[in-house]
């Protein structure tokens, strides 16, 4: 079906309009989300809407064009830019589970385990040099698979490597801020050091100007700070060793 250039007009800014809805509220970074392209999406989507109703209709049309075509450019940057932050953390934990295991002289204790995942590193950091995405996630997964059973002394865990990521809780009941995490020993314990964690969540606190606001349930990183194995979400039903 051919549309007349009036109609043809409003289905273009109509999807727009839709789009646009689409992606308000969603998890994407606004580093990521509000990118050039997406920024060039709006304005020419505004064009559009100010041609229309100026009666200018075939430029509403190249505008709404212009405008679906900067979108769609957005959408491939984003997904590249979540793919390689993926990528980018596989590669940081694998690298995190070798050095634990060098630091309990794994190269001695478990050489087969130790030189299959050093390998995999290396293809892993090769496969994202390359930008062969999926392929470097794999190789890191092979890493952490090569190494999941060092650590065992008949078969009982020595210690759970410290954990990664930790879910705020209320300050009512568990003084939950910046400065007392940071002063757990299986964090930093170190309440000084509560200036890592905030550079490495600020971006997804409410207020990214204030360490201070923090918000229960609220899913914070924890950096490596001296090469220490960090893995998973922390379980209080575990037990872990203070940071060395």
């Amino acid at each position: 079906m051919k549309y007349s250039p009036i109609i043809l007009a409003i289905l273009l800014i109509g999807n727009l309009i839709i789009a646009d809805a689409q992606e308000t509220g969603t998890n994407i970074p606004l580093s990521i989300r509000n990118n050039n392209y997406y920024m060039e999406s709006l304005r020419q989507a505004n064009l559009a809407k100010l041609a229309y109703a100026e009666g200018d209709y075939d430029g509403s049309i190249r505008y709404s064009e212009e405008a679906i075509r900067f979108a769609e450019l957005s959408d491939a940057y984003v997904k590249l830019r979540l793919k390689i932050g993926e990528v980018d953390r596989a590669i940081y934990n694998a690298g995190r589970r070798l050095e634990y295991a060098a630091s309990i002289n794994a190269i001695s204790r478990y050489p087969d385990e130790y030189k299959e995942a050093q390998v995999a590193y290396a293809d892993a950091r090769s496969f994202r040099g390359a930008e062969k995405w999926d392929d470097a996630i794999e190789a890191a997964n092979r890493v952490l698979a090569a190494l999941s059973g060092i650590g065992l002394i008949g078969g009982t865990t020595i210690a759970d490597p410290l954990p990664a990521q930790y879910t705020v809780r209320t300050w009512v009941t568990f003084k939950d801020c910046l400065w007392n995490i940071a002063g757990r020993p299986w964090v930093y314990d170190n309440p000084h050091m509560w200036i890592f964690l905030y550079e490495m969540n600020k971006t997804r606190m409410p207020d990214s100007s204030n360490p201070d606001l923090i918000e229960p349930g609220m899913v914070l990183d924890i950096p490596s700070i001296r090469g220490e194995a960090r893995q998973g979400m922390w379980d209080p039903g575990k037990t872990y060793l203070p940071l060395p």
